[in-house]
């Protein structure tokens, strides 16, 4: 199963790599989202997944689950939110402005 997940994390970042790359503003906008997403997924996966008590000392015994890789995700998606959000108004604002969100538009002229 984990196999399987870290292919779908390649095929994430594969398609996120091809949006970067693009010359649409936003395209490479929704690139660094789904490689954010992509960066979630592996996240998780290399955590595993672990059965066990919850860590509260003094309430079982045994084994407990490691609760820092879905503290690291968390994290992660409201920063990567966070971020996003910033990205699109700043596209949102170069559009605006220069009524264009191809990128060799937004470059300027020649002798600039």
């Amino acid at each position: 199963m984990e196999s399987l997940i870290l292919v779908l994390v390649g095929i994430l970042v594969a398609v996120a790599t091809y949006l970067i790359l693009s010359k649409q503003l936003l395209r490479v906008i929704l690139g660094t989202a789904v490689l954010s997403h992509a960066a979630h997924l592996l996240i998780l996966t290399m955590g595993g997944l672990k059965k066990g008590a919850v860590p509260l000392l003094g309430e079982s015994e045994g084994p407990y689950t490691d609760a820092l890789p879905q503290a690291l995700i968390l994290t992660a998606i409201v920063i990567s939110f966070a971020v996003t959000a910033f990205v699109l108004v700043l596209g949102y604002r170069a559009y605006k402005t220069n009524g264009s969100g191809n990128f060799d538009e937004l470059r300027g002229t020649p002798d600039e």
